[in-house]
């Protein structure tokens, strides 16, 4: 599924989705900050999973797809920035 989403595409929608992050957790960083591929959680950005939900409730909002707390699929959806955007980019265009 994702498979057919293109880099482009992706790239495209990496600093809306980092936008998202920082406005949603009130960071005190800027988007571009965030590296695409460092984890979200423990050593790259230090999330936890009371932000997940806030991360999910606001991309819920904006893009119109639910993340579901009981997906199998969320360590890997939620393990870097560039993850989470490939998996919205794949679910905006279903």
């Amino acid at each position: 599924m994702s498979d057919a989403i293109a880099p482009e595409t992706i790239e495209a929608l990496l600093p809306e989705v980092a936008e998202l992050i920082v406005g949603a957790l009130n960071l005190d960083m800027a988007p571009a900050e965030i590296e695409p591929d460092a984890p979200l959680f423990g050593e790259g950005l230090g999330l936890d999973s009371i932000d997940v939900l806030e991360i999910a409730l606001v991309v819920s909002k904006r893009y119109g797809f639910q993340l579901k707390s009981d997906n199998a699929d969320n360590i890997r959806i939620f393990s870097s920035l560039r993850a989470l955007t490939a998996h919205i980019a794949a679910q905006r265009s279903a």
